[in-house]
């Protein structure tokens, strides 16, 4: 019989007796999963009117879950931080700490090696994920076209950070940077669907060319090195965003995977030349130091950005990683930029206040 047949019409509900919760309430979930069934029932039959999405949260959580591989706990309140906070303001704390990495990576290479250095940055990246976001466990309940796509994002991380540091062991960070830069240009251009968000790139890249000081190189495997780092850095971002499709929280966890299959491609590559630093404690933190800075801090912002970002926007933004090196340099190193280069700055600066982001993609 329909639940909906033994209640009275409308004008007589008001005779009915209330629709009350058990006297007894333990919790606030025990409260929640008690009275969420008999105001769904009465909501449907016209006894009360619908509550608000509000009342289901405080009552105990009908939580709606959008991704079969909800994220864990850590993972899940950084998610719901991130989103008090502007997308725009993740990604200029990446890119902040996009050239804080690398910098003191440069200085490690002499004693560690360069594979020893990457060793380094995933291993200490990949020690700091697993406790917060338990890789053993989402591949446990992951299906094959999700655990590809750890896989996927796990190489391409491994050689993606080799490549970076092969190509800036032997070319100028102003060169790997400059070949870097050419992807996510076309990445941007591939998105870029309204004119004034294509004059936003074109203007975003004319200051770039105006800020980098490009010098070529005859040094052709470290110009391999680069335009192969620079293919990686643009699937990295293509993988970034569908991990991130599931929520920031969501694609965080995903990240911790993923740098652990990092972990596992570039053990036996690097592990020679890490040994060396293993009676240096002083290395080994600077290594671990290597990874938080270049490989946890901006992933992380990258996700919580990626999240909220199209792909398009996200690659436009890149083009602020030239100007921030340069405001950096100014504050940190005291490295007063030139005229040429406050014009390059302002420039980025104009671009990315035309550029209007469309919806996710």
């Amino acid at each position: 019989m329909n639940r909906c047949q033994s209640t009275p019409d409308r004008g007589a509900t008001a005779a009915s007796p209330p629709l009350t919760a058990p006297a007894a309430t333990p919790s606030a979930a025990a409260t929640g999963g008690a009275i969420a069934p008999a105001r769904a029932a009465a909501t449907a039959c016209g006894a009360i009117a619908p509550a608000p999405a509000r009342d289901a949260a405080s009552a105990g959580g009908t939580v709606a879950i959008t991704s079969p591989a909800p994220a864990l706990g850590g993972a899940t309140g950084l998610g719901a931080v991130s989103t008090k906070v502007p997308p725009q303001a993740w990604f200029v704390i990446s890119a902040v700490f996009h050239y804080l990495g690398p910098s003191f990576a440069v200085l490690l290479f002499p004693a560690v090696g360069v594979l020893g250095v990457a060793w380094f940055r995933i291993a200490s990246a990949a020690a700091v994920f697993a406790p917060i976001t338990r890789p053993w466990r989402l591949f446990a309940r992951m299906d094959k076209h999700e655990r590809r796509l750890l896989v996927g994002m796990g190489t391409c991380l491994a050689l993606m950070n080799c490549c970076f540091y092969l190509a800036l062991a032997r070319l100028p960070i102003s060169l790997v940077a400059a070949i870097e830069f050419v992807g996510s240009i076309g990445l941007a251009l591939f998105g870029m669907r309204t004119p004034r968000n294509r004059a936003a790139l074109g203007i975003a890249i004319a200051g770039i060319f105006i800020l980098i000081n490009v010098r070529w190189s005859t040094d052709l495997p470290g110009l391999g090195f680069a335009f192969a780092n620079g293919a990686l850095f643009v699937l990295y971002v293509v993988l970034g965003h569908r991990m991130a499709r599931a929520g920031a929280g969501a694609g965080i966890e995903r990240l911790g995977a993923a740098m652990a299959i990092a972990f596992v491609a570039v053990f036996a590559v690097g592990i020679v030349q890490a040994a060396r630093a293993f009676t240096h404690p002083i290395l080994v933190l600077a290594g671990m130091g290597v990874g938080i800075c270049s490989s946890v801090i901006p992933y992380v912002c990258d996700q919580l950005a990626m999240a909220r970002l199209p792909r398009a926007s996200f690659a436009l933004m890149l083009t602020l990683l030239p100007a921030s090196a340069t405001i950096i340099g100014a504050i940190v190193l005291g490295q007063i930029p030139s005229p040429r280069e406050i014009t390059g700055i302002a420039l980025v600066m104009g671009a990315m206040a035309l550029h209007r982001p469309a919806e996710a993609i």
